[in-house]
């Protein structure tokens, strides 16, 4: 881990993921990419399973995004329970927003948004690691897609004096 880490215990599991995503995010352009992206590629995933069909008989629409999200928040609340909470309130306002994108425009219409952005999105990534001049951390593991969250989480909390 670097020597700029601020992370209290680098022996902790959610040290070490946030340190090394950390170590391939170094450059500013890549970071503000980043604030601007990750947070927008979470909704797409949000939105694109918002549309897979649930019977009626089961639930409504959006059951599989409350699903993946409700697994991704177990998994964050083994790393850090504060961060998990603040991540499920982000979560939950953006069940709201797809929520309510999905009543104004329908299924289709927020199919091929969600798909649009999140090619955007993905692209804009990838320059800011163009930029960068590191790979992104997905490629060598793909947990790293859900640290990503996780690490703009951690730094608005370290902005804000709060532990995690």
């Amino acid at each position: 881990m670097n020597s700029t880490a601020t992370y209290a215990d680098p022996r902790r599991p959610v040290d070490r993921f946030l340190g090394n995503y950390s170590e391939d995010h170094r450059n500013p352009t890549n970071r503000i990419v980043h604030w601007f992206c990750v947070p927008v590629i979470v909704w797409t995933v949000v939105a694109l399973l918002w549309v897979i069909p649930v019977p009626t008989m089961l639930a409504k629409p959006g059951m599989w995004a409350a699903m993946a999200l409700f697994f991704a928040t177990i998994f964050y609340l083994r790393l850090s329970r504060r961060l998990a909470v603040a991540l499920l309130v982000f979560f939950a306002a953006l069940m709201v927003i797809t929520h309510f994108v999905y009543e104004a425009i329908g299924g289709t219409a927020l199919m091929w948004t969600a798909i649009g952005v999140f090619v955007a999105a993905w692209i804009a990534q990838f320059i800011g690691h163009q930029i960068e001049g590191k790979r992104p951390s997905f490629l060598t593991d793909l947990v790293y897609l859900l640290i990503g969250p996780m690490w703009l989480m951690s730094k608005l909390f370290r902005r804000a004096g709060i532990s995690y």
